[in-house]
């Protein structure tokens, strides 16, 4: 799966244990009528991606939801969801597509261009067979 949104805000690293996990979480806020700001955890090596990445960037996140199931002591049963981040990648914006399309020279006037006159080619066909 993928969300696209806007980076509100990226946690620094957390080392937890004696086995080295490490975690760490971004905020993401989408771009809809109703905006969502979702908690989205990058972990172990994963954790590296997020360093070239700031606040307010516009990005898409490739993602996978995590469903994990707990007993209490008192032996109630909860459920947990997660959003488990795996990639990310910028996403090209307006004023940058805008600048793309600009690097192409506009059409020169049709004034311009050479006229030719073919009535002097008399073996001018402008059929292809």
């Amino acid at each position: 799966m993928e969300i696209q949104g806007i980076i509100k805000e990226i946690g620094e690293t957390k080392t937890f244990g004696n086995n080295g996990f490490r975690k760490r979480e971004l905020i993401l806020t989408t771009q809809e009528q109703y905006p969502q700001h979702l908690m989205i955890e990058f972990v172990q090596d994963k954790t590296d991606l997020l360093s070239a990445f700031s606040s307010g960037q516009d990005v898409t996140v490739g993602i996978n939801l995590r469903g994990r199931e707990w007993t209490n002591p008192q032996g109630e049963v909860k459920y947990f969801n997660s959003i488990q981040g795996w990639r990310i990648q910028a996403n090209q914006s307006a004023s940058t597509a805008d600048s793309s399309a600009d690097e192409m020279p506009p059409m020169p006037p049709l004034d311009q261009f050479e006229k030719t006159d073919q009535s002097k080619d008399e073996d001018f066909d402008d059929l292809p067979f």
